[in-house]
């Protein structure tokens, strides 16, 4: 996942005020606390952020990648 990916996803599921309202205050607890935007700017893979903000926010598996967009593979071990 890009992170242009990431916040075009925030804007659909979450809402564009409300999603930027989320990128900037909500602390992402499995992230040591860190905001969104923080956790991207510290180098933090969108989709570990976007999974993670998800969690936090109950999004049901079936929704968080939203109408057009599938589940980007897993990153390599």
């Amino acid at each position: 996942m890009r992170e242009r990916e990431f916040w075009e996803l925030l804007e659909e599921i979450f809402g564009r005020s409300y999603g930027r309202s989320l990128a900037h205050d909500q602390q992402l607890t499995a992230l040591e606390g860190m905001s969104v935007v923080q956790a991207l700017a510290a180098g933090v893979e969108p989709r570990v952020v976007w999974n993670v903000l998800c969690d936090q926010m109950d999004v049901p598996d079936s929704q968080r990648w939203g109408r057009d967009h599938n589940a980007p593979p897993l990153p390599a071990r």
